[in-house]
This record gives C-alpha cells, structure tokens and sequence, in this order.
C-alpha cells in the first residue's frame, strides 16, 4: 500500500503543478515538453520525471521564462537552471515548487537550499506561516487524492520538524524570562500529527515561556505528573484526527476530571477537530482557539 507512486494521470500534474490539463496538452503536443506512456487500452500516463520536469518547466515559467525558450533546454540545462533560480532568488513563489520537487525526488540537499534561502531572507515564523503551512496542507490535499505516498508526506514532514527543533534549541540555550504560567503541550493518544504543537512550542520558547513539551500519544492521567513539580499550568493539546473514540465534549470532561479539578490550572485546545463540536465549551478553566495567531494573542 506504501509503494512509492510512479504513474501519474494529467490531474495529477494538474494538482501538483498548478498547470491546467489544457495547457499541459498545448506544451505537450507544441513544444514537446513531456512525453507520456500509454498502458494497453491506449490511456495516457506519466511518470515520475514527467512530472518532475513539469514541475520545472512551471518554476521557470512563472519567473518570466517563455515556455518556447524553456522547451530547446536540454535536461541538464533546465535543472541547472531551476537551481540556480532557487539558489538565487528563494521567494514564496518559487518555494511550493522546489519543496515538491524535493519531495518527489526524496532530495534533502534542495530542501535545505530552498530552506536556508528562505530563511536567509524572513525569520522562522514567516517561513513556517507564509511557506511550510500552505504547503503542508497542500500535500494533505495531494495524499487525499492519491498524488502522493505516505512516504513523501513523511519525508517531507520530518524535515519540517528537523529545521523547528534546530531554532526551538537555540531558544532553550536561554532561561525563560517569563513564568507567569508554565505551558505543557500533548497531543491525545493515539494522535501523531505534531507539526502545528511543535511550532506553538517554538512560539511559547520565543515569548519568554517556560514550555514543556510532551508530544504525541499521552495518556490523561499522565498530565497529573507534570501537576507533581508544577503549579498553574497551562495544558495545550492540538487535535487533528483524535479523539476519535470520544466526543470532544467527552473528553474535555475526562482533562477536566481528572487533571483539573480543584487546581488552577487550565487547557487550551486548538485544531480542526474542534470542527466536530458544533457547542461552545464553557468551563472557566478550558478555551479554544481557531488557530495559533489567536492564541498567541491571548498571552
């Protein structure tokens, strides 16, 4: 099931090239860019290079190169040339495309060149809001409808939390400045997507914040051990698939049960699952966000 995908349909360069299927059939029967395969019954498909060079082709385009010119490149000369604009320019525009490119092609050293770019011109904050996040959501889209593997998600994904933890390390070399409250950050059991608590994480340590960070899968009654050492804490969790046995109501009454009854700490939920509770949660000691601005805002 986890095979690597390697046959792609027009609708796939489509969704991963923004390029519309009519215009790729005009580069294609004009100037020659691709050349599809075709199975038994005569339909067309494309393989990973196919899709690789569109993806080029498109990164190109965009920055002002005609397509006519872009067609006598010979393969060399093409990604020599998409490097060099990556290497040179690295804006938002250029960014979708050279991360895809990166992932397709399993290729950390262009991540990081699309990466250390990026960053060389905006700060982390901008890069993971304005770059990673759409772009995150966007292969959340492509896995969705088949574009892509779990492996490419999860490739791509690591290296996101690589460059979060790099900063968030930097940010624990400094004691914290502010300790009007302590910041705890899970995620349910049995939830894993940890990209959106990890960034708040970075943020807490940037405001000054003591943050401890627990991460994926913890268990409710583990949250009283951290309640052992500190006072007035905040409980962040981020709740993107889970709870998923339980309402969100359920299990808001189960934290408050058992983790904060009789004490003055509170929790904070953000994350789409949120989406399900169509109710306003009213306890004093819980709220909700719509996304990290909002939050951040409440500090």
């Amino acid at each position: 099931m986890n095979n690597i995908k390697s046959e792609f349909t027009i609708k796939d360069l489509e969704n991963f090239s923004g390029i519309k299927a009519h215009t790729i059939r005009i580069w294609e029967k004009r100037y020659n860019i691709l050349k599809p395969n075709r199975t038994e019954s005569n339909i067309r498909y494309y393989n990973i290079n196919n899709l690789q060079k569109l993806l080029n082709v498109a990164l190109l385009n965009a920055n002002g190169l005609k397509i006519s010119k872009i067609a006598e490149l010979p393969e060399s000369k093409l990604n020599a040339s998409v490097r060099e604009l990556v290497a040179k320019n690295g804006v938002d525009t250029q960014a979708s495309n050279s991360l895809k490119l990166a992932m397709l092609n399993f290729d950390e050293n262009l991540f990081n060149v699309t990466y250390n770019n990026l960053i060389a011109q905006s700060s982390l904050r901008t890069v993971f809001k304005d770059v990673f996040l759409p772009f995150l959501n966007e292969i959340g889209l492509l896995w969705q409808v088949n574009s892509i593997t779990p492996a490419h998600e999860h490739f791509i994904s690591n290296l996101v939390k690589q460059k979060i933890h790099i900063n968030i390390e930097r940010l624990q070399l400094s004691s914290p400045t502010n300790y009007d409250k302590i910041f705890v950050l899970y995620l349910p059991m049995n939830e894993i997507h940890e990209l959106g608590l990890l960034y708040l994480h970075f943020e807490l340590l940037l405001h000054g914040y003591q943050s401890i960070y627990l991460g994926q899968s913890v268990p409710i009654a583990n949250l009283n051990d951290v309640q052992k050492v500190y006072n007035n804490i905040c409980f962040i969790s981020y709740l993107t698939v889970e709870p998923s046995k339980t309402s969100i109501k359920e299990y808001v009454d189960e934290v408050k049960d058992t983790v904060l009854l009789d004490t003055d700490s509170e929790l904070w939920l953000l994350g789409r699952k949120l989406n399900e509770f169509e109710e306003k949660i009213k306890f004093l000691n819980v709220k909700t966000f719509e996304s990290i601005d909002f939050l951040l805002k409440e500090l």
